[in-house]
């Protein structure tokens, strides 16, 4: 599956899918908020992590995916698992980088805060990019791999 950018995507969404989304963002940050109060900003910033944005995008890309591919004749619900599975991919591979953002700021703040703001950045899309690059490598030399010993069972066998 490619990643790609699709701003076509957009118009596809329905209105209340983005207000599902809204509304979900909105109450995890009510609760961060209430969490902060009540426990400190240390303990509300971590509720502000919550995934609550990633399940709700998770459930949109699936059902776009797999209304896609029945639209076209065919069973979507493998289609749209898997677009939903590099979507979380994804995502952690981007919350690697934003860890990496967080350390390089804090490091660099004292020095000054523009630069700190630079480098973290350069970090958090360093850190992402390579970690999704690792992945699709470790990928794709493990279906060779796979495809190379498939390939020595059959002529093993003596099949054409």
């Amino acid at each position: 599956m490619l990643i790609k950018l699709s701003p076509s995507a957009l118009g596809r969404t329905r209105w209340y899918e983005y207000g599902v989304r809204f509304l979900l963002g909105g109450l995890a940050t009510v609760f961060a908020g209430v969490m902060g109060a009540r426990f400190g900003v240390s303990v509300g910033g971590l509720f502000l992590a919550l995934p609550v944005i990633l399940c709700a995008s998770a459930t949109l890309i699936e059902s776009h995916e797999r209304r896609a591919k029945e639209k076209a004749g065919f069973s979507g619900r493998r289609r749209g698992q898997q677009a939903a599975a590099l979507d979380a991919a994804g995502a952690g591979f981007g919350s690697i980088g934003l860890a990496t953002f967080a350390a390089a700021f804090y490091v660099m703040v004292s020095a000054s805060i523009v630069g700190a703001f630079a480098t973290a950045v350069v970090a958090w899309v360093l850190v992402s990019v390579s970690a999704w690059w690792l992945r699709r490598k470790l990928r794709v030399t493990a279906r060779r791999r796979e495809h190379g010993r498939e390939a020595r069972s059959v002529w093993g066998r003596g099949l054409p």
